[in-house]
């Protein structure tokens, strides 16, 4: 007898594609492009965390649009349903944060663009250095370990931030909570992202993001976040001394992440994937249109 099996995927980002790894072998970047076309010619959906992921894996991959349905990430509920950690002065003490500071959170790979948000760093911090509340501002990168990544140094070397930009590594869940909510702004200038969690993250934490105006990041952070060229450093700069000193550009951005924090549900996006499965099961044909 013969049995009929149905696929369904899930496409987060197409990093591994747009992005690969510097000296990745061309061999082994062909070969992860071929299985990657056929999985995604054989499913019968394709479920995509954003309508700009979705345009990418149809433009890349000649998949039909009708085929791939949106379902947008959300927040971890933990942000949402556990009390904001009561030590989180012994926190920063723990780590010698003593100065207001702006935060990147994320892993460091060559799309989040850090050595130019480095760089824009520097012009910000040169322009803040008589302010009133930001002369001593610090740059902290919580994530992965900047050993291996010489181009970060370099930047902080070259730019002569050296005990201006700290590079914490990981933390914990508890102690990154701390470090959103006593950011005095999130910079997230990434040059492609599928989604973008993090920038979520500060939000729900009371944080102003500044992120990029390219990728799925208009599309998910809208009028949410200050939105700048990531490619372009004296705009990074200038959006974040505009972020930092215009109150009531703080205010409002402050005011619309909290609200756009509540427009993500994963109980939400958990109800569309499982209508999806329902409707591939049952044989129906996709209601997205092409």
């Amino acid at each position: 007898a013969l049995v009929s099996t149905r696929l369904v995927m899930t496409v987060h980002d197409l990093t591994d594609v747009l992005l690969p790894l510097p000296g990745m072998p061309a061999m082994v970047q062909a070969a992860r492009l071929y299985f990657a076309r056929r999985a995604l010619a054989r499913a019968d959906r394709i479920l995509a965390v954003s309508h700009s992921t979705k345009r990418e894996v149809s433009r890349m991959f000649d998949v039909p649009e009708g085929k791939i349905e949106v379902v947008y990430n959300a927040l971890d509920e933990r942000f949402l349903r556990e009390p904001a950690p009561a030590d989180a002065d012994r926190v920063l003490q723990r780590h010698a944060v003593t100065d207001p500071f702006v935060l990147y959170a994320g892993n460091i790979k060559p799309q989040k663009n850090l050595p130019r948000l480095i760089e824009a760093f520097a012009v910000a911090k040169g322009e803040l250095r008589d302010h009133p509340k930001y002369s001593k501002l610090k740059l902290l990168l919580i994530g992965d370990s900047a050993e291996e990544h010489s181009d970060l140094r370099r930047a902080v070397l070259r730019s002569r931030l050296q005990g201006e930009v700290r590079f914490l590594g990981f933390v914990p869940h508890s102690v990154l909570r701390v470090f959103y909510s006593r950011a005095s702004a999130f910079l997230f200038p990434s040059l492609y992202e599928g989604f973008g969690l993090p920038p979520l993250e500060a939000m729900a934490h009371g944080a102003p993001v500044l992120t990029s105006s390219v990728s799925s990041l208009p599309e998910v952070f809208s009028q949410a976040a200050l939105l700048v060229n990531p490619e372009n450093i004296f705009e990074i700069a200038r959006g974040i001394r505009q972020i930092l000193t215009e109150d009531d550009l703080r205010e409002t951005l402050v005011r619309r992440g909290y609200e756009l924090v509540r427009k993500y549900s994963w109980e939400r996006s958990a109800e569309q994937v499982r209508e999806v499965y329902r409707s591939v099961a049952a044989g129906e044909p996709s209601k997205n249109p092409e």
